[in-house]
């Protein structure tokens, strides 16, 4: 499921699913961009009525966008859920080819379509940008790219099962897959961490 319909009662979805399922027509279920709340009520409601759960979860998770790591991951964890993320690289963001001043490239998610305006929405602010710049002097400090450490941070996260990757050319994938190789040490993993534990929106002290 792409995204939660609220308006459609969670059993009777549960029961279509189902049905798919039993009929042999889909192997597993899973959903993308539910609220840990819903997911959790799904899980239940699953296993009182002996329906097929589900069993995985693809939200959106970078460095600019954490707030899945209070309630979805441990969730996600608990249930023994598997967790497929999208936008690891905040749509081209976190790959710094971007520029506040000059606009979105061309032929970018920040330009292409429909998906334009949320992409902006997302991520086209003086923050955001200004936390890209913090990190590239981290990547550059530690002679990577930016992209291959925003992926590879994505990757640390033990809860992460695999994030979701996309090019429109093939040499874009070279920085990203050298990603699969590189094990952040703990004092750059929480260099990144601090630079960017505003995006985990809400967290208290305690």
């Amino acid at each position: 499921m792409h995204s939660d319909d609220a308006s459609t009662p969670l059993d009777e979805t549960l029961e279509a699913l189902d049905t798919i399922v039993r009929a042999g027509k889909v192997r597993y279920i899973g959903v993308s961009n539910f609220l840990a709340y819903r997911l959790a009520r799904a899980l239940g409601r699953a296993d009182v009525r002996n329906l097929t759960r589900f069993v995985s979860i693809q939200p959106r998770y970078n460095l600019l966008f954490r707030e899945i790591e209070r309630e979805l991951l441990p969730l996600a964890k608990e249930e023994g859920l598997g967790v497929i993320p999208y936008n690891p690289l905040a749509g081209g963001l976190l790959t710094g080819k971007h520029s506040l001043t000059q606009g979105p490239t061309a032929g970018t998610r920040f330009t292409l379509g429909a998906a334009a305006e949320r992409y902006q929405e997302r991520y086209w602010r003086d923050r955001e940008f200004n936390t890209v710049e913090e990190l590239r002097t981290v990547a550059e400090f530690a002679g990577l790219s930016l992209t291959t450490l925003a992926v590879a941070w994505v990757l640390a996260n033990p809860i992460i099962t695999a994030p979701i990757i996309g090019a429109s050319r093939p040499e874009q994938l070279t920085d990203t897959l050298k990603a699969i190789e590189l094990k952040l040490d703990d004092s750059l993993k929480q260099k990144l961490d601090d630079i960017t534990a505003e995006y985990r929106r809400g967290d208290s002290l305690r």
